[in-house]
């Protein structure tokens, strides 16, 4: 006869409140930014959260380098706008707010069709057989006009039948409170997704394919499994952004956009979860704010890309979990001289290369208007010998003292690390 033993397990009071401060700031953040564009960009961040998220279940989880994943979102975006157009006509009997489900049934379809071919290989193979995909998807969408629209794309109307307690998803704050309802559920249902024994052996897949099938699972069928559910996430991603601009084109298909979902996943750190989130943040950013600030925003882009690959291939998120190991052992005090030092020296580098990136944009696309750049208020000649040589000073002056700072930097970040590493071992043997 066995015994059963029950055993209490408290409650992880830091994930409630984790979760309970991201709801809060989720509902409170229009009343903190409260212009129609900042309710506009937050409705965007809630959108790429989800799409960024969605991508790091196949690059953070999986391990698989997708370079198409707009087919999933666009596809989405596709059939949402067409589901509420038939809303409009009365012939799909279901509320606005279920619109973007249709999307996310949508990218699921697709992706179960898509990906058994797909997810057949991984690695190098996988990523071009994606790139494939994605290439496919955007041509289809400008040969086939009927369902894709052409280059005029396809519009809907958001606004239809009776307000229901007053809600017509006409007002934007509206449509921003149900993608935030929507960016809570999918968050903490891709969360829950990492915690079960699908996202555990995926990431086995992912360290050790060989290990996991000696033990007897089919990496393949599990690749397959994940990639589903990113399909049906990623889906949901594009239908809230069908309902949020009424208007979907062929670019939501492109290769810039599946670009745009690796690059911010990988800047925000696609090895921890909370990483795509701080890259769906850092997207809406870079598009809307930095994209009308300069029109060499996508060099800046590419720069600081290149800089995170060199110095930080883990992200934002692995810079911050990094620092916070550090201040749990209370060495962080000990190094904001040297982050100072830092950021003051790539700054002044910064600052050369930003003067010599604008004159050369302006040489090529506003010359006509006369040879004056104007950068942070101060007045540059792009024909100027002076310009040019005062910026290529700053840029290597700053340069040098970074790379003499970093060297120092690293020094004692490596004592850092031994002293953490001692005390660790001191307090497993006490």
């Amino acid at each position: 006869m066995t015994s059963r033993y029950y055993e209490f397990k408290p409650l992880n009071i830091g994930r409630w409140v984790t979760w309970g401060l991201f709801a809060a700031l989720l509902a409170l953040a229009p009343l903190w930014f409260k212009s129609s564009l900042a309710v506009t960009m937050l409705s965007q961040m809630g959108i790429a959260i989800i799409a960024c998220l969605s991508y790091n279940i196949l690059l953070g989880q999986g391990g698989m380098l997708s370079f198409g994943h707009a087919v999933y979102t666009g596809l989405g975006s596709y059939m949402a706008i067409h589901a509420l157009n038939a809303v409009s006509k009365g012939s799909l009997p279901i509320p606005v707010s279920l619109v973007p489900l249709v999307g996310g049934l949508a990218g699921l379809g697709f992706a179960v069709l898509l990906g058994y071919v797909t997810t057949r290989k991984s690695g190098t193979p996988f990523a071009m057989i994606t790139l494939g995909m994605a290439e496919l998807v955007f041509a289809m969408s400008l040969m086939f006009s009927e369902f894709f629209g052409g280059e005029a794309g396809v519009s809907g109307n958001r606004v239809m039948g009776q307000p229901f307690f007053g809600i017509t998803f006409g007002p934007p704050l509206q449509v921003y409170y149900l993608i935030a309802v929507y960016t809570f559920v999918c968050v903490a249902a891709m969360y829950a997704f990492t915690r079960t024994p699908l996202g555990r052996i995926l990431n086995a897949v992912r360290d050790n394919p060989e290990r996991v099938e000696f033990i007897g699972y089919n990496t393949q069928r599990v690749r397959y499994t994940a990639f589903i559910i990113s399909g049906f996430f990623a889906g949901v991603a594009g239908g809230l952004g069908c309902l949020l601009f009424e208007i979907v084109t062929a670019e939501v298909v492109g290769a810039g956009r599946s670009g745009a979902y690796l690059l911010f996943t990988f800047l925000g750190g696609a090895t921890f979860f909370f990483g795509p989130i701080l890259g769906g943040i850092l997207m809406v950013l870079a598009f809307v704010l930095l994209s009308e600030l300069t029109k060499a925003w996508l060099l800046y882009l590419g720069l600081v890309f290149m800089l995170m690959v060199m110095y930080a291939p883990g992200g934002i998120a692995s810079l911050i979990m990094m620092n916070l190991r550090v201040a749990s052992f209370g060495k962080l005090r000990t190094l904001w001289v040297s982050y100072l030092a830092l950021a003051l020296t790539a700054l002044v580098m910064l600052l050369g290369a930003g003067a010599m990136i604008e004159m050369i944009y302006h040489l090529q696309l506003n010359i006509s208007t006369g040879d004056q750049v104007n950068f942070l208020g101060i007045a540059l000649h792009a024909h100027g010998v002076n310009s040019w040589f005062g910026a290529a000073f700053v840029m290597l002056t700053g340069l040098g003292l970074f790379e003499v700072t970093r060297h120092q930097f690293k020094l004692q970040w490596g004592e850092i690390q031994t002293e953490i590493e001692k005390e660790i071992k001191r307090r497993e043997a006490a």
